[in-house]
């Protein structure tokens, strides 16, 4: 099979396949959110309300809580101690805005306990994003030019941002796991609304898997190519 730059190069479908499964992944996590985000929880809480609460059973009173625009843009940020909720979770009442809520402070818990992955996955950061950033690139100048170092180089700085994905994928986990443990034990939700819970974070936790796997492919991609351009 000819790896010229211009011909058919059936890798492609490798990337076609990644595609398609983040985006699918995407669209569920959303449907899943959209959903449970009808379901008013019995609490009456807040998502806002939810993590204050979360925060406070859990000995954590030095982490800030704001409100950011967009949806399911919420996050932890372990620099600052600022936990963001998004447009759809702060001010909603709903079973998902409280769990998502709850994920989120799963984070700050993991931050407060030391949790080792959070802590390596806080020391990617740096250069997984140099990696995701040049990866591609170095190894197409590699290509291009027919400088295998340079090849190598690229394969080596995007798997950098891969095992960021891979690492990211236990601290997920954990942070649902940690959430709906204090949902339960605080009594935040009831059984019925944590089976609804399982369902919301599971969905979010598949599009951690899916953008790994697409990582993963596109990974695969580099090396198929990098293996055809040594055979030539």
């Amino acid at each position: 099979m000819y790896y010229g730059y211009y011909a058919f190069d059936w890798t492609y479908l490798l990337v076609i396949i990644g595609l398609v499964l983040s985006l699918a992944a995407s669209a569920h996590v959303k449907n899943t959110f959209r959903k449970y985000n009808r379901v008013r929880s019995m609490c009456g809480m807040t998502g806002a309300m939810a993590a204050q609460r979360v925060l406070q059973s859990a000995g954590i009173y030095d982490v800030a809580i704001e409100r950011i625009s967009g949806e399911l843009t919420d996050h932890y940020d372990p620099r600052t101690k600022t936990l963001r909720l998004s447009n759809s979770t702060y001010a909603s009442n709903s079973v998902a805005a409280v769990c998502v809520a709850a994920h989120e402070c799963g984070h700050a818990v993991q931050d407060q306990v030391n949790y080792a992955p959070l802590g390596f996955r806080s020391s990617l950061v740096p250069i997984a994003n140099f990696g995701s950033s040049l990866g591609w690139p170095v190894f197409l100048f590699g290509w291009i030019f027919s400088l295998q170092p340079l090849i190598t180089a690229g394969i080596v700085l995007f798997t950098l941002a891969v095992l960021f994905q891979l690492v990211t994928l236990p601290v997920e986990f954990n942070a649902s796991s940690r959430a709906l443990r204090i949902l339960e034990d605080t009594h935040i939700l009831g059984e019925q609304e944590l089976g609804i819970g399982r369902r919301v974070l599971g969905a979010a936790a598949l599009t951690y898997v899916a953008s790994l796997a697409s990582s993963v492919l596109q990974l695969l991609r580099l090396v198929l190519l990098s293996q055809g351009r040594r055979r030539r």
